[in-house]
């Protein structure tokens, strides 16, 4: 029997319905989201990843999903350093914007430059929507944006825009290596 909500079409590429027991499981059982999981059991932390119903692409979405402030939400953030492709990872609070100047002044590169998709799916083997601070295919030079330290706990994102879990300003510190910063206003 298929899940209530099936629609044929989704078997063309087009989605699932998300509230489908079946589409949950899918995106809990999705290799990048298990990529997630086990990086973050080498760390020792076991979070119970969440599955929106709605995507998490932007931290607004992924903030009202969760019924929880912007500023809760770790957003993962490709740029590179200066002229070069070398990528940086910046774990920011979704409640601003980064401020790419302070950033490349404060790291002593020119500037910063946005990091395209596949720059991104590169760097960090994830699709933009669902980059998890973790469980990347190298060690990526990592930022944190001081103001997460603002929030108990706050959510990053498992590797699949549907796909959140919950954690803390210092476990981020701890498993990322990250560098703090003051990254917006």
């Amino acid at each position: 029997m298929l899940p209530e909500g099936f629609r044929p079409e989704a078997s063309l590429g087009r989605t699932l319905p998300v509230n489908s027991l079946f589409m949950t499981e899918a995106i809990s059982n999705h290799p990048a989201v298990e990529r997630v999981r086990a990086a973050l059991a080498l760390h020792g932390l076991s979070p119970e990843i969440t599955i929106l119903s709605d995507s998490a692409r932007s931290a607004k979405e992924a903030a009202a999903g969760l019924g929880i402030e912007v500023g809760q939400v770790c957003s993962s953030l490709i740029f590179t350093l200066g002229d070069s492709p070398e990528p940086l990872l910046i774990l920011t609070s979704g409640r601003h914007r980064v401020d790419t100047d302070l950033v490349a002044r404060n790291l002593g590169v020119t500037h910063l430059g946005r990091a395209d998709a596949d720059i991104v799916r590169s760097a960090t083997g994830f699709a933009i929507g669902g980059v998890s601070p973790v469980a990347h295919p190298a060690p990526l030079r990592t930022i944190i944006d001081e103001a997460l330290g603002d929030y108990d706990v706050v959510w990053a994102a498992a590797g699949h825009p549907h796909a959140v879990y919950p954690t803390t300003y210092g476990e981020l510190l701890r498993i990322t290596g990250a560098q703090a910063m003051v990254v917006g206003d």
